[in-house]
């Protein structure tokens, strides 16, 4: 069995990718060190299933501070999913937290896999942050990368370590832009588990802005699919957008969980906040082309799915949540 590594696995992609790399059967090692960005009991709730298998380990450390060269000897896959997320929290004194865990870190990794020489292939978690405002199509060669907030700038960085990484040392990297990637296990502070949450609790669904602005929303099932298949990347493509293939507004959003939820939503508009950008579009031709990759997941589905799961955890959202 060859074994793969994958950083942030407590989190929402890291933990489903963990899942499908076991059932493709790999040996994985998982490293988390569950920073406090949101509650630890659903990070540890995301493991429950990737722990009950034999194939897995998991290794909680600070990736900043770990003795990852005798973590990474031995093992030939690693897929760097850790990050300190958030547009909106980038900004100010947080910004230092983004600096390390999103720039110093992925430099220490890259450093750690160029004195191993192990990996077959090394796939990063990128995202459409990189690109900031822009009208139409997200190309990865055509359009121009003007981050719109302090994030998008630790994950363009990221991104050109990588680069410089791959040319001067011959590592094997491919970075994958994810679009608003959503379904069961996103992250609390999320749109689409935010608004679940709170109509579950009966509470006004705070949306910044008027409503109207547009995401290429992403299934995490289509997400995982993409990342896996980035195994099988031979070529010399470095960096593919996944998106999910088409465009929904937020007030669309809105109307579909009211059908699903059979509720009149009550709605709180805030101000537009500073770094959200007004649209997002992903150009999927060239991972389609060297990745076979193909959504297959439609928001309405997708968004039932996500309901269904936080209705069978609400639990694990009672100290986000406090009148729940």
């Amino acid at each position: 069995m060859e074994t793969a590594i994958v950083t942030g696995v407590a989190g929402f992609i890291g933990s489903n990718l963990a899942e499908k790399l076991l059932e493709n059967k790999f040996k994985v090692i998982g490293i988390d060190n569950f920073t406090n960005y949101y509650p630890k009991e659903i990070k540890e709730n995301n493991l429950i299933p990737c722990l009950q298998n034999k194939n897995f380990t998991f290794i909680k450390e600070d990736l900043f501070n770990a003795d990852l060269i005798s973590i990474f000897k031995n093992c030939q896959y690693l897929f760097h999913m850790a990050a300190q997320p958030g547009v909106r929290t980038s900004w100010g004194n947080q910004f230092q937290t983004y600096v390390k865990e999103n720039i110093l870190v992925t430099q220490r990794i890259l450093e750690c896999a160029k004195s191993t020489k192990s990996f077959k292939k090394i796939i990063i978690a990128s995202s459409s942050s990189v690109y900031g405002n822009q009208a139409g199509k997200m190309n990865e060669e055509s359009t121009i990368l003007r981050p719109e907030s302090p994030y998008g700038v630790s994950k363009l960085a990221a991104e050109n370590l990588c680069r410089i990484y791959a040319e001067n040392f011959e590592l094997p990297i491919t970075s994958l832009r994810y679009f608003t990637v959503y379904g069961p296990r996103q992250r609390p502070e999320m749109a689409f588990m935010r608004f679940i949450i709170s109509a579950l609790t009966k509470h006004p669904i705070v949306i910044y802005g008027d409503g109207n602005q547009t995401r290429d929303f992403t299934y995490i099932d289509d997400i995982i699919n993409a990342t896996f298949a980035a195994i099988e990347n031979k070529t010399s493509e470095k960096i593919f957008n996944v998106g999910g293939g088409h465009v929904v507004s937020i007030n669309d959003v809105i109307k579909i969980l009211e059908d699903i939820l059979e509720l009149e939503l009550t709605i709180s508009h805030q101000p537009k906040q500073k770094g959200d950008v007004i649209h997002t579009e992903s150009d999927i031709l060239k991972a389609f082309k060297f990745l076979n990759y193909k959504p297959r997941m439609k928001i309405n589905t997708g968004l039932l799915k996500a309901v269904e799961y936080a209705k069978n955890n609400m639990t694990l959202y009672a100290k986000l949540y406090h009148n729940y």
